[in-house]
């Protein structure tokens, strides 16, 4: 069912931000970063890889703000277009708007999944590629990394996965010593995984050294580039 052009559809947000967990413990930085996980497991693998990562980022005096997904619904795009004019999606009872404005008040992203199917969390791809398509304005040229998950395969792909929007939208690619990827099945396994985990803090580094060189007079720096040309080939 589409909605009307200019609707909002809404519901108390009450319980989703119930689960979000703020990890804002440098409020007088100015560069932060927002750790989207992917999993609807609060404590699982997912989550204590992003963690690895935020002591890190932590470390090198850079912020994290930490979003859970939870376990709640999160709508697929409608193609509704009401976000083209906007910057907000039609959907306001879920994470995508809030999502939406923490990233406007960030200078990189880190998103993480576990591994399904091959393929990341339906819940988390379908709020990445809401927040690409509606918000665009405040993701450009921002710092962003993938972090995938898994038991055993499969990670290479929803790593892949992750990163096809951020490359559409001038991001730098925050990349480690090896494919951002941790290993785990039962909670807290991943902590065994001691490649993985530095991998999670050299990707970490990397990400502060990249906002801190962006940022180095204080605003951000960033290529001139020429206006978007888009071409569509109809047969």
């Amino acid at each position: 069912m589409a909605a009307a052009a200019g609707a909002v559809i809404a519901s108390p947000l009450g319980s989703i931000m119930a689960q979000e967990e703020t990890k804002d413990k440098h409020e007088n930085k100015k560069l932060k970063v927002l750790l989207i996980n992917g999993s609807p497991r609060k404590n699982g693998n997912t989550h204590l890889a992003l963690e690895e990562a935020g002591r890190q980022l932590e470390k090198n005096g850079i912020a994290y703000h930490l979003l859970q997904i939870g376990s709640q619904a999160v709508h697929g795009c409608i193609a509704c277009n009401h976000c083209f004019n906007t910057n907000r999606c039609v959907f306001d009872d879920d994470l995508c708007n809030h999502a939406i404005d923490l990233m406007s008040e960030c200078d990189g992203l880190i998103v993480s999944s576990p591994t399904y199917y091959g393929q990341p969390n339906g819940t988390v791809l379908s709020l990445i590629q809401r927040m690409s398509y509606a918000a665009s304005n405040v993701m450009q040229n921002k710092p962003a990394a993938a972090v995938a998950v898994c038991r055993r395969g499969g990670a290479s792909a929803v790593y892949q996965t992750l990163l096809m929007p951020f490359q559409m939208q001038n991001m730098p690619i925050v990349t480690s010593q090896y494919w951002n990827i941790v290993y785990g099945t039962s909670e807290g396994q991943a902590a065994l995984d001691a490649e993985g985990l530095q991998t999670m803090r050299t990707m970490a580094d990397n990400m502060a050294f990249l906002l801190q060189r962006i940022h180095a007079d204080g605003n951000p720096s960033y290529p001139k580039r020429e206006p978007h040309q888009v071409t569509s080939f109809i047969k």
